[in-house]
């Protein structure tokens, strides 16, 4: 039995939540993984997983020889990096995240950038919108928007946004505008994440969440601004997105006196033992670039 190997395995299936999604990750037949499994816990003489119908739930042993050997696995990619010599140039696989909108029209293009200037580097790129978990994933960089929670993750700060009220002239022309937030009761609205943090307005000093009524729900950022270029009622909408359409009239700025204040954006990034020069080389080629590109 390649140990290694099963040690890979069984943290895929930990991570992913089951045998199929592991099988999925890996891009290996089902029977093989489960195989693994089954070859690695009869070596060890004891149960690592309970298999439920719904998910697996590690014993306490699973879970003691799951977390050694993420140390393992951990320090045996180190030595990789030292031994390809990761940490004399700037070379090899960097693996970057960010959401979906802000990673294709701004982190995108700073990575191709990035790229021509160092030719030894080639470029994973995960555009999401969700939580990536830099470590389970083998993500050396993530573009954080909002702000951060606790962590043992090291972070740069590179800007910042706000979200920015506005709708379409067809739309006010038929509805009229708003002049303070409570007024968006009368008004329909394109719903985009959570109210309490996309719909925070500054009142006399205090906050005050105030939204629509929801005409349109919407579930990423393109959709949100394509809604409201068409007219559906009134939306809130990443800044770095509206610059063009401001400009050109498309969509007209509502009720500015009243915006909140502006997110942080970060780069975040994970340090065990000394921080790779692609690592390190990308963070001071990007961070002047996103903050050029960041509103704030």
């Amino acid at each position: 039995m390649d140990r290694l190997d099963a040690m890979r395995v069984i943290l895929a299936v930990v991570d992913a939540g089951s045998l199929s999604a592991a099988s999925r990750k890996l891009n290996a037949p089902l029977p093989s993984v489960s195989r693994k499994v089954a070859e690695l816990e009869r070596h060890l003489g004891a149960s690592l997983l309970v298999r439920t119908s719904r998910n697996i739930q590690l014993t306490n042993a699973g879970r003691d020889y799951v977390d050694a050997a993420r140390r393992i696995i951990a320090d045996l990619d180190e030595a990789e990096r030292r031994a390809s010599g990761e940490y004399e140039a700037p070379r090899g696989e960097l693996a970057i995240t960010a959401a979906v909108e802000f990673g294709t029209d701004i982190a995108l293009p700073i990575a191709l950038a990035f790229m021509d200037q160092y030719p030894d580097i080639t470029i994973r790129f995960l555009a999401v919108d969700r939580m990536v978990h830099l470590i389970e994933e083998q993500i050396d960089i993530a573009i954080r928007l909002g702000p951060l929670a606790d962590s043992p993750l090291y972070a740069v700060r590179v800007g910042d946004y706000r979200m920015l009220t506005c709708a379409s002239p067809r739309y006010l022309d038929r509805r009229g505008t708003p002049q303070h937030p409570l007024d968006l009761a009368e008004h329909d609205g394109i719903l985009f994440g959570n109210p309490s943090k996309f719909w925070t307005y500054h009142v006399s000093d205090e906050e005050l969440i105030a939204a629509p009524r929801t005409r349109l729900s919407v579930s990423t950022a393109a959709s949100n601004l394509t809604a409201a270029l068409g007219g559906v009622g009134i939306a809130r909408v990443f800044d770095y997105q509206l610059q063009d359409e401001f400009r050109s009239g498309a969509l007209v700025p509502i009720l500015t006196e009243y915006d909140g204040a502006a997110r942080p954006v970060h780069l975040v990034y994970p340090r065990q033992g000394l921080l790779p020069l692609k690592v390190r080389a990308f963070i001071d080629f990007a961070a002047p670039r996103l903050r050029a590109a960041c509103c704030g």
